[in-house]
């Protein structure tokens, strides 16, 4: 990891507050109508739940224009929060907010919480807790949820268990889950979710590693997080938090970015760390902490016919590349789906009315899916697609950034496929879709051992 860049004020802050028992972290950026009720939340927690530990909030900003950062210092005050929990700490509760120095000109959510960690580790804190800012299902009970293991358990990464609606958290569920489980043998179901507890030990060990890069300083941080606990044989368990309600995003509209950084991030760390995953075969569950919730998260829309659209126009442009990256027969099968996405996609706009503008359509989810009903992308294709991903970027050429950015028109096909599938399911029935496929990835891990070893041959 580079060196410390931290400013003179942050240094200041950081005297300033002396140490700390317990910290909680906020990212953010530009997210002012969301964080004061996540610091609110936050102050409560601590108050409620640690009233013995010197606890510190802070907020870590890319700069934001609207304000974030002065609602963060202008929110209720903590002997607010005590007058509503009749509790009464036993040490003052500190809030900060700093604006980040960027990584070698790179900022981002990475960059971020780089700034938190080396504050967490300045102030030697036992437990850090980061949630994210623009949050409006987080309430006090999680900062317990994501310190308690650490402070009681002894454990070192806390992980989130959400209940998210069946199309959210796409990356999640087609790339980030099924290898992870595959290569590492660790079911954590939410290994980039955003909201997580960290013991001090490990945030040292963050602060120790040399493998920081440019996708790390933004989206691929929590990858970046979970994939470094669990090859640094740190102990990993999950908490379970109930729904995450934030500000949910169309793969197709809004995703292509975060996927690019978080994919990089995975097989830059696949291919560093062979040695931890090359001998693991099948995977286990890890703790579950918390009270199991019954709760239905909010619906998500999302334009399936520009999903099958993306990945048609894709397949026009990008079938050298993709000949460069998987093996014949994975390829041969892709450009096939590819084509009939593009066949079934030009059939159901016709039906629908929608004309060559998919991008605002007024068509639903289910309309839009039901309309193309006929298109499946197998779960061992994707399997195959991801690990022979795995071993282009052992020696990528072009470059790694190319083939993972190539990949995308694929991920969105992939998608298409699975909110085809489960248009007219439950999200728990959903859910049992995510993991046939997760343990696809395993079923086809021998695949992905024995061309790797070939290659190293």
């Amino acid at each position: 990891m580079p060196q410390t860049v931290l400013t003179r004020a942050i240094h200041e802050q950081i005297a300033r507050l002396g140490r700390a028992d317990i910290m909680v972290g906020i990212p953010s950026f530009k997210n002012a109508a969301t964080i004061g009720y996540v610091v609110r939340a936050a102050q409560a927690g601590l108050v409620q739940y640690f009233p013995d530990l010197h606890p510190v909030v802070v907020n870590s900003d890319a700069g934001s224009p609207d304000g974030t950062g002065r609602v963060v210092v202008e929110t209720e005050p903590p002997d607010y929060i005590e007058q509503i929990l009749l509790v009464r700490p036993t040490n003052r509760l500190e809030r900060v907010s700093l604006t980040y120095p960027e990584i070698d000109g790179v900022g981002g959510k990475g960059a971020a919480l780089r700034t938190i960690f080396e504050i967490a580790a300045a102030l030697e804190v036992q437990a850090l807790v980061v949630v994210d800012s623009d949050l409006r299902s987080i309430v006090p009970e999680w900062i317990e949820l994501l310190a308690g293991p650490i402070m009681k358990g002894g454990y070192d990464f806390v992980a989130p268990l959400y209940a998210r609606y069946k199309y959210d958290g796409t990356i999640t569920n087609t790339v980030t889950y099924p290898l992870t489980r595959a290569l590492y043998g660790h079911r954590i179901r939410q290994p980039i979710g955003g909201d997580f507890g960290v013991s001090g030990d490990l945030v040292r060990h963050y602060l120790s590693l040399d493998d920081w890069t440019e996708d790390i300083s933004k989206f691929g941080i929590d990858i970046w997080m979970t994939t470094s606990a669990v090859t640094g044989g740190f102990a990993v368990c999950q908490t379970r938090l109930g729904a995450k309600i934030h500000d949910p995003k169309d793969p197709g509209a809004d995703l292509g970015p975060m996927f690019r950084q978080v994919v990089g991030t995975i097989l830059r760390l696949a291919v560093r760390y062979p040695e931890q995953w090359l001998t693991i075969r099948g995977s286990h569950d890890i703790p579950a902490y918390g009270f199991e919730r019954i709760i239905d998260p909010p619906p998500l829309d999302v334009n399936t016919l520009r999903l099958l659209s993306e990945f048609h126009a894709g397949s026009l442009t990008l079938a050298d590349t993709w000949r460069s990256m998987f093996v014949p027969d994975t390829v041969d099968t892709v450009l096939e789906l590819a084509a009939e996405a593009g066949r079934l996609g030009d059939s159901a706009r016709t039906r629908l009315g929608l004309g060559g503008d998919v991008a605002s359509t007024t068509a639903t989810t289910f309309e839009m899916a039901d309309a193309v009903a006929a298109f499946h992308f197998p779960d061992d294709l994707w399997a195959r697609v991801i690990y022979d991903l795995v071993i282009a970027a052992r020696d990528p050429k072009p470059s790694l950034e190319k083939l993972v950015a190539a990949l995308v028109p694929i991920y969105f096909g992939r998608v298409a496929s699975f909110i085809i599938e489960n248009r007219s399911v439950t999200t728990d029935q959903a859910e049992e879709r995510v993991e046939r496929q997760a343990r696809e990835f395993e079923l086809l891990k021998p695949y992905l051992v024995g061309r790797w070893n070939e290659v190293s041959a």
